[in-house]
């Protein structure tokens, strides 16, 4: 097993809930916080190391948008 998956093993009871992707209503609400927080951190700076993170909750988030967005009544 290499060194990378190791710590993750170690460390994913910590970081579990903001690494899948949302299923619910708080699932979904929990990982919006988390995209404030860590926008609070990363600023704009792209080379930010949790800019990653970053990206891969915003996109979650804005793929649970899109399945659950409604199409307008005509």
């Amino acid at each position: 097993m290499n060194d990378a998956l190791k710590l993750a093993i170690e460390h994913w009871p910590y970081v579990a809930t903001l690494l899948r992707k949302p299923q619910t209503e708080d699932d979904y609400g929990a990982l919006v916080e988390a995209i404030d927080e860590l926008l609070d951190i990363t600023g704009e700076d792209e080379d930010h190391p949790m800019s990653g993170l970053l990206d891969i909750i915003s996109d979650w988030v804005e793929a649970y948008d899109l399945e659950r967005q409604r199409m307008p009544q005509i």
